[in-house]
This record gives C-alpha cells, sequence and structure tokens, in this order.
C-alpha cells in the first residue's frame, strides 16, 4: 500500500524510495486530450513542484525514426512494427519501454523533488509493475470520455494535438478505442489495489485543455 498520495509505497526499501522518481498516470482513451494536458502540467506545475512530461507515444515515434539514439536495431524493428500495426508493446518488449523513459529521465535531469506525468505507459496491466521499477505511480489522472466524445473530438481537433496525425481514420480509432477498453482501462483497477488516488475529469466534446487542467484537485493528487 502507498504511504501518501503521491508518497512512496510503504513497503518500498528506502534505496528504492531514494532512486525511483515519483509519477502520476495519465489515462483516457485517443482524443480525450492526455498530450495537451501533459504539456500543460508540465508548464504550470501541480502543487508547485516541478513536472516533467513523459508522452511514450511521441518518444517512440522519435526512436522510429532514429531521431532518439536508444535503441538497437532490432528494437528498432520491433517499434516501428507495432507502430505500423497499431499495437501495444507486450510485456516481453518492455525492456525497450524501458529504455526509451530511463533515457528522458538522464535527458531532462529530473530531480528528487520532481514529477513525471506518464502519458502512454504503462498501456496495460501487464507493464505496470515493471513501470514500478523505474518510477513509483502514486497517482492516476483519468480522462473519461465516451466513444461518442471522442470521435466527436477528433473531428474538430478539440485538443489541438490532432494537426498531422495520420492515424485517424475511422477504423484506426475504432481500434485504439477497443484497445483502451479491453487493455488499458484495467489499470484504474490496478491502481486503486494498489492504493493510488484516482481523479476523474469527466471531458466533454468541447473541453479545451486548459479547462481540464483547472479542474484537477491538486492537493488531493500531490499530497506526500
Amino acid at each position: 500500500m502507498y504511504g501518501g498520495v503521491c508518497g512512496a509505497p510503504c513497503h518500498a526499501p528506502i534505496g528504492m524510495m531514494m532512486t525511483r522518481t515519483r509519477a502520476v498516470l495519465l489515462l483516457g482513451p485517443t482524443g480525450s486530450g492526455k498530450t495537451p494536458l501533459g504539456d500543460l502540467i508540465e508548464a504550470g506545475g501541480l502543487a508547485g513542484a516541478r513536472w516533467h512530461h513523459f508522452d511514450f507515444g511521441e518518444h517512440l515515434r522519435a526512436a522510429a525514426h532514429a531521431a532518439e539514439q536508444v535503441l538497437s536495431t532490432s528494437e528498432l524493428d520491433v517499434v516501428r512494427r507495432v507502430l505500423h500495426d497499431g499495437a501495444l508493446l507486450e510485456d516481453r518488449h518492455f525492456p525497450i519501454a524501458a529504455k526509451i523513459l530511463r533515457a528522458f529521465i538522464r535527458r531532462r535531469l529530473v530531480a528528487d523533488n520532481d514529477w513525471i506525468v506518464l502519458n502512454g505507459l504503462p498501456r496495460h496491466a501487464g507493464q505496470a509493475d515493471d513501470v514500478e521499477e523505474i518510477v513509483y505511480v502514486s497517482g492516476v489522472i483519468e480522462l473519461a470520455c465516451t466513444p461518442e466524445v471522442v470521435r466527436h473530438r477528433i473531428l474538430g481537433n478539440t485538443g489541438g494535438d490532432r494537426t498531422g496525425r495520420i492515424d485517424d481514420d475511422t477504423a484506426a480509432v475504432e481500434r485504439k478505442l477497443r484497445i483502451y477498453r479491453d487493455r488499458t482501462v484495467p489499470l484504474l483497477d490496478h491502481y486503486r489495489r494498489a492504493g493510488a488516488v484516482i481523479v476523474t475529469v469527466n471531458v466533454d466534446a468541447h473541453m479545451a485543455p486548459a479547462d481540464t487542467y483547472a479542474q484537477i484537485d491538486a492537493s488531493s493528487l500531490c499530497r506526500t
């Protein structure tokens, strides 16, 4: 169980508590506004702390184009195949995700008192325990959004982050919604059982990122 809402797990050894970065996970279906919200949290902070937005999808795409020199040739092949198929990295490929996340933490010079807002990792329960080896997730921000709202938001680019996206056709969106429902939503129960705080923001078709950001109860989410 967790010792505080954004504190380290009570069962974690002292050394582990000193080395793992504190994190909050963003969860929500495609189009719900995770990326612009993560950017706002990084820019404006929460509870007076310094935040770093780790957008796993962005870094995965950068790795696929060799813009981030952290993966081997065989690992790049896996990443490119996953992106092409619109699939998820499975448990056996978690070392790829770990390399990308650890490189981000090093590059950003994340300090002991800093926080990371995770966006896109973990994506399913199989990854959650592995992520805990690197950071400890003590809170979750759920962007609750119906499929109908998702479709309206993507069509109108409500979050302002869909420009240039080539994976927003109807078939791709429906596939991502199914994956989110079947593979990602169970993370909510996983983190509830772990004692993390779940902050839910109900997102409608016209809610701008700033509106979502304003609804986050930082005092609850980031109590130590």
